[in-house]
């Protein structure tokens, strides 16, 4: 059966809110990067512009599937070798957590020697 398709996993694992503060990582990192060219970086610009300006069709369904198409087709244009570096450097990051201090109940302690250089 060399026709079967592999089928993709499209859960993501830190829900909506991760796939989505990933996708705007992924586009910043896009954006910043000299190696894309600067006519593909006015599509995010141009759907952010259309984001400020004024609709003619009021209601944010419009605004969203703008939104999305260029987001989308500007992570499309992109060279995929590109992407993918990118899209593996955010995946070798480590999450980080907030914690504070007064809430985890742990004193730091940080032992260690001094020694006069002079």
């Amino acid at each position: 059966m060399a026709n079967e398709k592999k089928s993709r996993n499209l859960t993501n694992p830190g829900g909506i809110f991760s796939g989505i503060s990933n996708q705007l990582k992924l586009i910043v990192r896009l954006m910043a990067d000299r190696r894309i060219n600067p006519l593909i970086k006015l599509l995010p610009l141009g759907t952010l512009a259309y984001l400020i300006t004024p609709d003619l069709v009021p209601g944010p369904i419009d605004d969203a599937m703008i939104i999305w198409l260029g987001t989308a087709a500007f992570v499309e244009l992109c060279p995929p070798d590109i992407v993918k570096e990118h899209l593996d450097d955010l995946k070798n990051t480590l999450p980080g957590e907030w914690r504070d201090k007064k809430d985890s109940g742990e004193d730091v302690i940080i032992d260690t020697e001094y020694k006069d250089l002079d």
